[in-house]
């Protein structure tokens, strides 16, 4: 119980944190962000040369990211306290090493930060996970020891592995997704209880496929959004599961789904599909614009973002360019080269004029090739930082331990 407290209290204190005024610099697209940090080389690994990335997030308090590769291996990178003011070139050295390595015995689906994490308190600074064939895993991002697990188990009374997971807002559950259901795991009891909800009713009707994605509405009104390899889109009522819409019109299984950030919109994406589709919950009857993006040859999950205005979605693509939508309108506002490769995983900071980019996909070398080795470039395989300009503004906040200092326009070099 103490534990609970604790994490209870965490959750009151950034309640009232996010309700402090701050407003999200003005960033400009306009201009062509920088590298600030770059990194390729210690992915590079003997037994597996084309360790290519799935994906990367910010933690929600931006002190750090992680990431997940193919070596099904997570890594944390923490920004130091201070930043040069030049560029970074895109070479095979690495700005830095990984704070906190982390290795799953399997391919790892997908994970997601606690909501309410601190770098600064040990108990809310975890993370979870799930891999191919094991049960969730909830890492501790300090010290990389696994903390707990939850267990879910088919008929047979064996292991089965969740696709998708997602903390609920309050940070009191897990929602885990499966094949044609969901598993709901109590945060603070491990183990294998867990409530069980069927995402397909009577006579096939309702969402059928593997749920391989979810998000939660940003303003706690108790809607969840899953997204499912049958090509559906669906919103549920998070007490109870209950079925509100289902959403048709993806060309591909879905992938990622995220809710703008006054939730009143879904946007979606999905494998084998060029377009990220916009919905209007409170009407969700059809589609209100298609944002395209490159990736209409490849089954790889790419990763989208909204910046923390609202204003602005950043998305990858298998052209190695990052595309920045304006979500007023639809319409494209510019790209820039993340990569030379796939950019599979984009990420806004939570406060800062600041993203990461994660790119590579899988690579076949052919038989006849024989014993030559696989060679990427420092811009393949590899994670970077951006800093974006921005409007001249007053940003009145404390930034303690963040790597970024300055409040004047410009870049944040």
């Amino acid at each position: 119980m103490g534990e609970e407290e604790v994490l209870q209290s965490e959750s009151d204190v950034a309640n009232a944190n996010t309700n402090e005024e701050y407003s999200f610099p003005a960033l400009r697209f306009d201009v062509s962000p920088h590298r600030t940090y770059h990194f390729h080389r210690q992915f590079i690994i003997p037994s597996n040369p084309n360790n290519f990335h799935k994906a990367v997030k910010w933690s929600p308090d931006g002190s750090c990211f992680l990431t997940s590769s193919d070596d099904n291996t997570l890594r944390l990178f923490a920004p130091p306290g201070t930043e040069s003011d030049a560029s970074v070139a895109a070479s095979d050295d690495d700005s830095f090493a990984a704070n906190v390595v982390m290795h799953e015995g399997e391919s790892i689906h997908d994970f997601c930060w606690y909501p309410y994490m601190s770098s600064s308190d040990l108990v809310t600074n975890v993370f979870a996970t799930t891999t191919r064939d094991h049960p969730i895993h909830l890492w501790d991002a300090t010290s990389g020891q696994l903390r707990c697990t939850y267990r879910a188990y088919d008929a047979m009374d064996e292991i089965t592995a969740a696709f998708s997971i997602a903390f609920n807002p309050a940070g009191t559950k897990i929602f885990a997704g499966y094949n044609k259901c969901i598993r709901i795991f109590d945060l603070h009891r491990p183990g294998r209880d867990f409530e069980l909800y069927s995402t397909v009713k009577d006579k096939k009707e309702g969402q059928t496929g593997i749920i391989s994605a979810m998000a939660f509405s940003p303003f706690h009104s108790g809607m969840l959004a899953l997204g499912s390899y049958n090509r559906t889109a669906a919103i549920y009522r998070e007490d109870n599961m209950e079925l509100l819409y289902l959403l048709h019109g993806q060309e591909g299984g879905i992938t990622h789904v995220q809710f703008s950030k006054d939730g009143n919109y879904l946007y979606t994406g999905g494998r084998k599909d060029p377009y990220i589709l916009c919905w209007d919950v409170r009407k969700s009857v059809d589609c209100v614009y298609k944002l395209y993006r490159s990736s209409e040859n490849t089954n790889q999950r790419i990763l989208f973002d909204i910046d923390p205005s609202g204003q602005h979605l950043g998305t990858g693509g298998q052209d190695g360019l990052v595309h920045i939508y304006n979500l007023q309108n639809g319409q494209w506002v510019s790209s820039f080269e993340a990569a030379l490769d796939t950019v599979n995983g984009f990420s806004f900071h939570p406060f800062l004029p600041n993203a990461v980019s994660s790119s590579g996909h899988r690579r076949f070398v052919l038989p006849d090739d024989g014993d030559e080795e696989l060679r990427l470039s420092g811009r393949e395989n590899c994670v970077s930082v951006w800093t974006f300009c921005y409007d001249s503004m007053e940003i009145d906040m404390e930034r303690n331990g963040s790597f970024n200092n300055q409040s004047e326009s410009g870049y944040l070099d």
